[in-house]
């Protein structure tokens, strides 16, 4: 048995109640602690987690990031989610959940800061690191105790405690033999936790808890099965891979692999971010297509801002409205040449959106993402519109002197508009 002290990142060959360097307490303890290699981290409470170590006071509060009334959850804390507030919850259910809760509006390029610190200590450790989120990776470490001089359990350990000083937020770790164990792991103590699971101890730990606890197995998928009889995993573990493929087909292989812990897909490095979006819930739902108008935008600017963040560009540009009656509503379109800049985003959703308002519908949500992704090479030439170098020089220029003096250091005329406008409404709602 081998022992872990989270607080020091001393490894013990043995168990204990207490490390014998620091006396912490903080322990994890398993038989194949230094042989495990794949791992999952995830960021506690991410965005609320990057607010409360910018904003002390709100270190024992209930905090909700996300937007107005009739916005949703981004994240929120864990004291928030003790109150029953969840990622994705309508902004009025939360409130109404938890109505002593500090909501903060989300400040993205924070969040972006930190997790390229983040990817920068994970880096250090393995080229092996696969990103499925601003706030999560996948780590394989297998092989690296020759190079670190230590098994990955103590390098996971020291990365937490670094990831703690010196980006102020803390972690939770899974470490087993696959993907699908080390995110499973990663989940059962947090936060701030550190879970080991074998691959001989899998179909035992997961046989009690309901097919829904298997990464994959969605609402749909689980109330299906709960009508054929698989109430428990080891229902599924008893089936066999027969009798779940002739039910299920591909899905069935699945569910036989995940029910046993089995998971073949490796940590990919080059897996690709699949889109880069951002949407906005109207405060009240709104016709008027000039200021819808306005509102694109504002959210072509986010958009973009995030797609120069993480350094891609896309081909394929999607609009998205909501109805007053929650209707979705998307139209998209392909471009000649991938973009990232706001200008192109906003050229381009805006006739799709005149398309849309000629009705006169009343909407309560708009968003505009990019798909069909690719590393962003720079912006391209085009000879029938000679002045597009200039207006993406403009934008570049615009984005230095933002990220130098501040988000409102550089406004558009659109935008002047648009914040006057709020605040007319801001003001007569008083």
């Amino acid at each position: 048995m081998s022992t872990l002290c989270r607080a020091c990142a001393t490894l013990s060959s043995e168990t204990i109640r207490t490390c014998p360097e620091c006396g912490s307490s903080r322990l994890v303890s398993h038989p194949a602690l230094s042989e495990l290699g794949i791992a999952h981290m995830d960021c506690d409470a991410f965005f609320a987690a990057i607010e409360k170590r910018d904003a002390p006071e709100l270190r024992a509060k209930p905090v909700i990031v996300g937007g107005g009334k009739r916005g949703v959850v981004s994240t929120c804390c864990y004291i928030a989610r003790m109150h029953g507030v969840r990622s994705a919850m309508p902004m009025f259910q939360a409130l109404k959940a938890c109505p002593d809760a500090v909501v903060v509006r989300p400040d993205f390029s924070k969040y972006s800061a930190a997790a390229r610190q983040i990817r920068e200590k994970m880096d250090a450790l393995t080229p092996l690191v696969q990103a499925v989120s601003i706030d999560e990776a996948y780590l394989d470490l297998s092989g690296t105790q020759s190079l670190h001089g230590a098994p990955p359990a103590v390098l996971l350990a020291r990365l937490a405690l670094e990831i703690e000083m010196d980006v102020g937020i803390t972690v939770s770790i899974g470490l087993s033999a696959n993907r699908f164990l080390a995110k499973t792991a990663s989940e059962m103590d947090k936060p701030r936790g550190f879970v080991a699971i074998s691959p001989e101890e899998a179909s035992a730990l997961l046989a009690p808890h309901s097919p829904s606890f298997l990464h994959g197995v969605g609402p749909k998928l689980a109330a299906r099965l709960a009508r054929d009889g698989y109430e428990t995993v080891g229902d599924l573990q008893a089936a066999g891979l027969k009798t779940l493929i002739r039910a299920y087909g591909e899905t069935g292989q699945y569910l036989h692999e995940r029910a046993h812990g089995i998971d073949r897909r490796p940590v990919n490095p080059d897996s690709e971010r699949k889109s880069v979006s951002s949407e906005t819930t109207f405060n009240t739902d709104i016709s008027d297509p000039t200021i819808l108008t306005d509102q694109l935008w504002q959210i072509c600017e986010k958009t973009a801002r995030r797609a120069k963040e993480v350094g891609v560009e896309g081909a394929v540009v999607t609009l998205k409205l909501k109805t007053s009656n929650f209707r979705t509503i998307t139209r998209r379109v392909t471009l000649q040449a991938p973009t990232q800049l706001a200008r192109t985003l906003f050229d381009t959703a805006r006739p799709m959106l005149a398309r849309e308002t000629a009705s006169g519908a009343k909407y309560r949500l708009i968003g505009v993402g990019i798909s069909a992704l690719s590393p962003a090479r720079g912006d391209a030439v085009d000879l029938i519109d000679p002045g597009v170098g200039k207006r993406a020089a403009a934008e570049r220029a615009s984005d230095v002197a933002r990220a130098k003096f501040g988000k409102d250091a550089v406004l558009t005329g659109r935008s002047l508009r648009y914040q006057g406008e709020r605040t007319m409404r801001d003001s007569s709602s008083d």
